[in-house]
């Protein structure tokens, strides 16, 4: 079993896979599109891309791999707007993770809810032409990530880039974390999550998760069962998550996100490691976590420029530098807690939000 050395990350966002490999006892260098305060401080070395397309992966990986040992790569999110980017990092090193292939059969929406009705997994409905009556439906993006570029569908609408629609489902929304080594699957945990609303057209925007989850048992091991199903069918390697509504006894499959997702830092189960180890066919390890862990991330309001010597209130990360400019509905940082009790977790996760609003006061923000 091979655990390199130096490992490196690419993501729109690093910081959670350096801290993560950082604290395996590994050393990350990152490229991602913010190279935020907690990134460097975690990383070996970082480039910061404006995007994570092949142009601009090549000069920053060429860097990395002039100047250290490294062969191994992981990847996070951000590449479901450029899949031809792992193609290109799975030329140059040892992807950890999901294969260019099955990340882009994943993200084939037809065949992905075709293999759901042939598993007899339930779905909301879905349709690839524009609904032919109006009624309670969504138009989504066929690559996207976190709710950007979801909204509601209004017959008529121009459909923009390549999309389909998608029966809105009321319920409750939920995650389960699993690892996979190309045939089983191994449950890390079941999460719920909850969404935003920044604007008429971002009304369903990722916004926070908890590794609580009030389904039955039988509920997760139906779920478990569609798991193994699908590992299978995908051959899924590494950390994975499933997203699903549940909506009374019945479960609604959305996606799989065939990355390490944010529900990874809510268990401490030294999951990079394990990560690695899956990706080359190797289950191990058990999950056991005592307590409840809340991570949300925390919206811009209005225009914000971070002020010079601002100081960040405890529990927040992802931190842009002095100076940064947060746009209306970007993201300004985020907020984890840990408690006993669940609803510790959202109440500390509340006042760690106005916490950090009020101390943009002083600056006259």
């Amino acid at each position: 079993m091979n655990i390199p050395e130096y490992i490196l990350i690419a993501a729109s966002s690093g910081r959670m896979l350096a801290q993560a490999a950082k604290k395996a006892g590994l050393k990350p260098l990152v490229i991602d599109l913010f190279s935020d305060l907690d990134t460097q401080r975690f990383a070996e070395d970082f480039k910061r891309v404006s995007t994570l397309a092949e142009n601009h992966l090549t000069p920053a990986v060429d860097y990395f791999t002039e100047r250290y040992e490294v062969g191994h790569v992981i990847y996070g999110s951000g590449f479901e707007y450029h899949p031809e980017s792992l193609r290109y990092l799975s030329g140059r090193l040892i992807l950890l993770g999901n294969h260019p292939d099955t990340f882009a059969k994943l993200h084939d929406k037809a065949v992905f809810f075709s293999t759901l009705d042939k598993f007899s997994i339930t779905h909301p409905d879905v349709c690839f032409s524009a609904p032919p009556r109006t009624g309670n439906w969504l138009v989504k993006p066929m690559q996207g990530q976190g709710g950007l570029g979801i909204k509601r569908y209004h017959r008529g609408d121009s459909a923009g880039p390549p999309v389909y629609w998608q029966q809105y489902q009321a319920g409750t929304q939920h995650s389960v974390l699993f690892l996979a080594d190309g045939q089983a699957a191994q449950v890390i945990g079941f999460n719920t999550q909850w969404t935003i609303r920044l604007s008429a057209d971002q009304e369903f925007i990722f916004s926070g998760i908890i590794n609580r989850c009030a389904l039955l048992n039988e509920q997760k091991e139906r779920v478990a069962d569609w798991l193994k199903k699908l590992v299978s069918a995908y051959a899924l390697k590494g950390l994975n998550s499933l997203d699903f509504i549940q909506a009374g006894d019945k479960s609604f499959v959305l996606e799989i996100n065939p990355r390490p997702s944010a529900g990874m830092q809510l268990y401490d189960a030294g999951l990079l490691t394990r990560h690695i180890k899956a990706s080359q066919g190797e289950l191990t390890g058990d999950c056991r976590c005592s307590g409840y862990t809340g991570y949300q991330i925390v919206y811009a309001k209005r225009d914000i420029v971070i002020p010079d010597g601002f100081e960040w209130p405890d529990g927040c990360m992802d931190l842009p530098g002095s100076g940064v400019m947060c746009r209306t509905g970007q993201p300004i940082c985020s907020i984890m807690a840990r408690q006993k009790q669940a609803q510790s977790v959202m109440d500390e996760l509340l006042i760690k939000q106005l916490n950090l609003i009020k101390g943009f006061y002083p600056h006259g923000i």
